[in-house]
């Protein structure tokens, strides 16, 4: 028993040293000591799990329903586990519209005074050779941010968990630099959370840029995580600064580790939804490394009418929040949702490619006060199918519908009415060559597709990606993110292999 005794004493002791040696370091040192070689699995991501979409005959089903948006989280998540960490990803974790829509495409926007076009194309599936993809390309106009009047409300999560330069202090830059873009119509506000919730700053106009600066700087992370009392106090500080048809806005930043209060993904949900009927809408920017709660800030952004972008690095909070900040902070289109009607003359089968947790019935598709997506300024959004034809058929291949609303303020007529944009893809759509965008958004797809090891992934290979990404050289130059993206495959490619 002694024995046994001085055996566990001397384990405790040199987990202690361990320990003190990781803490000696610094919180950051800390973490990827202690994580360093695992997976995504072992770490303590936390994700909704993605169960993908399977074929769909048509002689069962000829029509499929989706929300539409574009949130772009998934990706740069990814891309840090793939790039900086160098691991593998948590299969359920990949949701392939997000890293897809996580880049720009040369789509025509609109022309006729709508807020979104939809656009559609046909061409070869790269991993299986007797499917085609069907592209659903929609772009939304454009807005200057100087448009509208900003209510923006920062909450920002000052936890003990938020400590660290790629968390909190990436915030503080991120908010810092949001600042040059804002003006004299624009008022801002700052609410902090962690054991409770403060606002720091209230009412401030958007020409007191060293005001704001000076007290988001000043911010220290410590304690626990109250974020439904910060939100609470958010959306109280943004109804008492409403603009009437202004851009009425919280932000939140947050690795989304919630654990005072309401917590729960259902009573998060609840709460969010009461607060997204005042006509406040919600963009969550997330931080984080291995205790990173995206199943939380994905529910907040999906329920609160909001974006979800991660931040990764002081480049990617600049792509967020200066050069897509229009889009990231002005929605033009809310409840968006997509039904797409396939012709079984034609149509053997299909099946949609991400939004796996976005999928509608035809039901909440016509109903209009269906809580769908939203679509930012500027913003392009891709939706694919992967299908395959019947032999020989000619004809519609397919007929999609967009629906969407105008935002809160954003016409003379009711914001419930919806409005539409639709196309129509024949078999003489099919380009034996596909476009640049086509070839990349393939490109992508099959990317992700490994990533999670899909079942219906096919002859798909990190090999070929790669050959078709060097063929997009030309298409790839010139697009910082584009280009990285050859370096995540690449990177991917030495840390998983060609899989069987």
């Amino acid at each position: 028993m002694k024995k046994i005794v001085i055996i566990f004493v001397a384990a405790i002791m040199a987990l202690s040293v361990a320990l003190f040696a990781a803490c000696s370091a610094g919180p950051d040192a800390e973490w990827e000591s202690m994580f360093a070689d695992f997976s995504a699995e072992d770490q303590n991501y936390q994700f909704d799990e993605v169960v993908e979409q399977p074929f769909v005959s048509t002689d069962e089903q000829t029509a499929s329903y989706f929300s539409l948006d574009r949130n772009t989280a998934g990706y740069a998540l990814m891309r840090r586990q793939i790039l900086d960490e160098g691991l593998r990803l948590n299969a359920g974790s990949v949701r392939l519209e997000e890293y897809v829509n996580y880049f720009d495409y040369d789509y025509a926007r609109p022309t006729d005074g709508k807020a979104l076009a939809v656009g559609a194309s046909l061409f070869d599936c790269p991993w299986n050779a007797s499917h085609k993809l069907l592209s659903f390309a929609v772009a939304a106009k454009d807005l200057e941010l100087t448009d509208t009047a900003n209510n923006l409300v920062f909450l920002i999560d000052t936890s003990g968990s938020m400590y660290g330069a790629d968390r909190l202090g990436l915030i503080q830059q991120a908010f810092v630099m949001l600042l040059d873009s804002l003006g004299a119509n624009d008022t801002v506000s700052v609410v902090t959370y962690a054991g409770d919730s403060r606002v720091a700053l209230e009412g401030a106009n958007g020409v007191e840029k060293l005001r704001i600066a000076n007290v988001i700087e000043d911010l220290t992370a410590n304690g626990s995580t109250n974020g439904a009392g910060g939100i609470e106090k958010a959306y109280d500080i943004a109804q008492k600064y409403f603009v009437e048809g202004g851009n009425n806005r919280v932000i939140l930043a947050t690795d989304g580790d919630f654990n005072v209060g309401v917590s729960s993904k259902s009573g998060l949900s609840s709460l969010i939804k009461k607060k997204a009927q005042s006509g406040i809408y919600l963009s969550v920017l997330g931080v984080g490394m291995t205790n990173t709660n995206d199943r939380t800030m994905n529910t907040l952004a999906t329920n609160g009418n909001g974006n979800y972008a991660y931040l990764d690095s002081i480049t990617e909070a600049r792509k967020a929040l200066v050069t897509e900040l229009g889009g990231t902070l002005q929605t033009v289109a809310k409840d968006a949702k997509i039904g797409v009607e396939f012709n079984k003359d034609v149509v053997a089968k299909y099946r949609l490619l991400g939004y796996d947790t976005k999928i509608l019935t035809q039901e909440q598709f016509e109903d209009q006060d269906t809580d769908a997506g939203e679509i930012g300024a500027g913003h392009t959004v891709t939706a694919v199918y992967e299908v395959e034809l019947k032999e020989n058929a000619v004809g519609n291949v397919a007929t999609a519908e967009l629906r969407y609303k105008l935002p809160d303020g954003d016409s003379d007529v009711s914001n419930d009415a919806s409005e539409s944009v639709s196309v129509t893809v024949t078999t003489q759509s099919y380009n034996a060559v596909p476009s640049g965008d086509d070839a990349f958004v393939s490109c992508v797809l099959e990317f992700g597709l490994l990533l999670r090891d899909s079942q219906y992934k096919g002859d798909a290979s990190f090999a070929a990606v790669l050959a078709r990404l060097e063929e997009l050289a030309n298409y790839v130059d010139g697009d910082e993110f584009k280009t990285q993206f050859c370096e995540v495959v690449e990177r991917a490619y030495e840390i998983y292999g060609e899989q069987a």
